[in-house]
């Protein structure tokens, strides 16, 4: 009764006061959803025309691009139409930010990422874009029989999130039975207290890393701790690689399925995983192109880079915008019966854990957040030597200076206590030979999982929230 008082009226009003639109965009997503896929197509055709037609009006860069490329978005007639407008990346909304924003944009809120790349980006979030992504997450929440307002504890590790615990957040959470854990440092003191803490709480659901949560399930298991009959019904992963070891141990120990989710704080809310398997495309707000190397989009199929487009972000565009991860689009329709576009083999970015030097493990991002938030930080690469030495390879802009490296060098020290911190500038990182770059690397973890070479399970990358 509870969850259905938090679902029903006390988050629709939340959002309400927010003036946001998620109630609304929810309840036609939960419709739209059993369309058949010709149906899907059509819509989301629509949605895309409207949303070309109204960047095209309203932001200077688009109005700029489309005139000097003689493109009519209102004779927009299939989405392949647009492969005609150019690739977008981080450098490009870096250079040209002023003039991606709309000159109807209401309110807008910047927003940080880099994490899962290695490439610092600021950008702005309008309420559009948020209400929608939210929606679609409400919506991915649900199939798996859980609703806002059930009992829910996020291991996770953003700022953003993390630096919010303000009295109205800390009321708001306790109101909708929301529960936050750090995933920065994940020593054996602080896995306990999280063990503890499920225990307690009793979690409907569990949403976070799957290395995090892995530790903790590794943890409660050679400790003979039992957290199969909780109550727990999914655990939601996202932001890095499931990896097959461990989606084996966390469902075993949290008596429960994990669910992927694929997105990022840049990219939005892209796909989620139902029951059945199939990791839906959010089509209804968002174009997923599969491009090759040279940016041409790919036969259904075939692997390349996946290129998105958020017809729900006309306050500050993203489209055709590079991700950087490699996918495949699915041909075949998934057995739930919902009409939405699946994706397949999604490659993304594994986030390592650092270790410092009394023992204690730190997620990754615990560094990165350091790096990606500094202006004269355009591209990084951490790499751990030893317990004693760990080496930050960066590509800076004019901005660098003693003061910012002092700054750095000072940050890495207090987390990983006192190392030795070998700084190398690059005019360029050093590429794997798939054209991407692992972005963090310890020498020290390749034995912490029970099988290191374990092959990728299929479906994540970065979320959000």
């Amino acid at each position: 009764m509870y969850t259905a008082l938090v679902a029903k009226f006390l988050f629709p009003l939340h959002e309400s006061l927010k003036q946001h639109s998620s109630v609304k965009c929810h309840k036609q997503l939960e419709q739209s959803q059993w369309l058949n896929p010709e149906q899907i197509q059509q819509l989301q055709l629509a949605n895309l025309r409207a949303f070309l037609t109204r960047i095209g009006t309203q932001v200077p860069w688009y109005r700029e691009l489309f005139k000097r490329l003689n493109f009519n978005p209102e004779k927009l007639r299939s989405i392949n139409d647009l492969q005609y407008l150019p690739l977008m990346d981080k450098a490009l909304i870096r250079n040209q930010q002023n003039q991606l924003v709309a000159e109807d944009a209401g309110p807008l809120a910047r927003f940080n990422t880099g994490g899962s790349s290695g490439e610092p980006l600021q950008f702005l979030v309008g309420k559009a874009r948020k209400s929608h992504d939210i929606a679609a997450k409400w919506r991915a929440t649900r199939w798996w029989n859980v609703d806002i307002g059930d009992p829910e504890l996020v291991v996770w590790g953003s700022p953003v999130e993390l630096g919010s615990q303000d009295r109205m957040r800390v009321w708001r959470d306790w109101l909708f039975r929301s529960h936050l854990l750090p995933a920065f440092e994940m020593s054996e003191a602080n896995v306990e207290r999280y063990v503890n803490t499920i225990r307690r709480i009793r979690p409907r659901m569990l949403f976070g890393y799957p290395s995090a949560l892995a530790l903790i399930a590794g943890y409660a298991e050679r400790k003979g701790i039992a957290l199969d009959q909780l109550g727990i019904k999914v655990i939601f992963v996202t932001s890095e690689r499931l990896y097959d070891n461990q989606k084996r141990v966390i469902e075993r120990v949290f008596g429960a399925p994990t669910a992927n989710g694929y997105g990022g704080r840049d990219a939005g809310f892209i796909a989620h995983q139902c029951p059945s398997g199939g990791m839906h495309i959010s089509a209804e707000d968002m174009v997923v192109e599969i491009v090759d190397a040279d940016g041409k989009p790919l036969p259904v199929g075939e692997r390349g880079e996946v290129v998105v487009t958020h017809m729900a972000t006309h306050e500050f565009p993203f489209v055709r915008y590079r991700t950087g991860d490699l996918a495949r689009l699915s041909p075949g329709a998934c057995p739930c019966g919902r009409g939405l576009p699946l994706l397949e083999s999604i490659e993304g970015r594994t986030t390592d854990f650092l270790m410092a030097r009394d023992g204690t493990v730190l997620h990754a991002l615990s560094l990165i957040y350091i790096l990606r938030d500094l202006d004269a930080v355009r591209e990084f690469r951490i790499v751990q030597e030893s317990l004693d030495e760990i080496r930050l390879q960066l590509v800076t802009s004019s901005d660098y200076s003693a003061t910012v490296e002092e700054t750095i060098i000072e940050g890495v020290r207090q987390r990983l206590g006192d190392v030795q911190v070998i700084i190398e500038r690059l005019e360029e990182l050093p590429r794997e030979r798939s054209g991407k770059f692992r972005y963090v690397s310890s020498k020290l973890t390749a034995n912490w999982s029970e099988d290191a070479s374990a092959k990728p399970h299929e479906a994540s990358r970065e979320t959000v929230n």
